[in-house]
């Protein structure tokens, strides 16, 4: 006697996939054509003389420089933060979990603002770095501040709970086995979570080189000193010279095309991570 097949009905079927098959391509696919029809709709050379213009490459570089500090910042905060909350029990540990969530709840530009509000020039340390010489509004400082804030939750938000799944049984049994701690957390602990802590670090890229809204209000958008990529865009984008603000988004939509083949990639190891676990497992219980 056959099982009963457990599934929807053709029409069902089919309809379902239609419609995310459309909703993808009107509103992912098409796009993304678009972007890249627009960049080069005046040809190659407009398109490269758009990409190499000074103030791109700056803006590009301010982009990375960014990124590049916010990332490893995230990844000491995140993983921190997850063995903290997933390991220990601890007065206050569902208000550090909310605290990690507050970007998400917190508009962008209202996050920029707070950040004008502490370290402006009428801020309350506006007048003691002003003292000192130190400029952190309408200058790096400023946008890689808004940047981590936007973005440090992603690594924590992946680790937190691989960590609460993988428990703390194999930590205990290395500490019984005369393992410090630090040899518990490179040799056991990081290990079991290396593909959660690769899984936030990408996302974790991708929002910091596509911020806006935090970056907009803190950066004061001086052309060629503090404008990242998204801004650069929309500066030229308002001074109507479309074709080289199509362009110039065409190299963040390769940014997000690398970062999503990335994370693809990172899924698909991590599948076969757990598939050959599982059969080690099985494995383990025929004998």
């Amino acid at each position: 006697m056959t099982a009963p097949r457990l599934t929807e009905p053709r029409l069902v079927r089919v309809l379902l996939t239609g419609t995310c098959l459309t909703f993808l391509g009107l509103f992912l696919a098409l796009p993304l054509a678009m972007v890249f029809t627009e960049a080069f709709s005046r040809g190659w050379a407009a398109y490269q003389a758009a990409v190499i213009h000074p103030e791109a490459i700056a803006a590009l570089q301010l982009t990375l420089l960014a990124a590049v500090i916010a990332v490893p910042a995230n990844v000491v905060f995140g993983v921190a933060a997850a063995w903290t909350i997933a390991k220990f029990q601890f007065p206050g540990r569902h208000l550090l979990i909310t605290l990690i969530d507050l970007p998400f709840a917190v508009s962008p530009v209202i996050s920029g603002l707070i950040f004008v509000l502490m370290f402006g020039r009428q801020g309350w340390f506006g007048p003691w770095l002003a003292e000192h010489d130190y400029r952190v509004i309408f200058a790096v400082p400023g946008i890689v501040l808004a940047t981590v804030f936007v973005s440090f939750p992603f690594v924590a938000r992946e680790v937190i709970p691989v960590m609460e799944a993988a428990g703390t049984e194999e930590e205990e049994a290395a500490r019984v086995l005369g393992a410090s701690g630090w040899q518990t957390f490179v040799r056991v602990t990081l290990p079991s979570v290396k593909w959660g802590v690769l899984y936030g670090v990408i996302l974790c890229t991708a929002r910091a080189m596509g911020e806006f809204g935090a970056v907009s209000v803190v950066s004061g958008k001086i052309r060629g000193r503090t404008t990242t990529l998204p801004l650069h865009v929309e500066m030229l984008y308002n001074e109507y010279n479309f074709q080289a603000a199509f362009a110039v988004a065409s190299l963040l939509t390769l940014l997000a095309l690398v970062t999503l083949a990335a994370k693809a990639l990172v899924e698909r190891r991590l599948a076969r991570s757990l598939a050959r676990d599982d059969e080690a497992a099985l494995a383990g219980t025929d004998r």
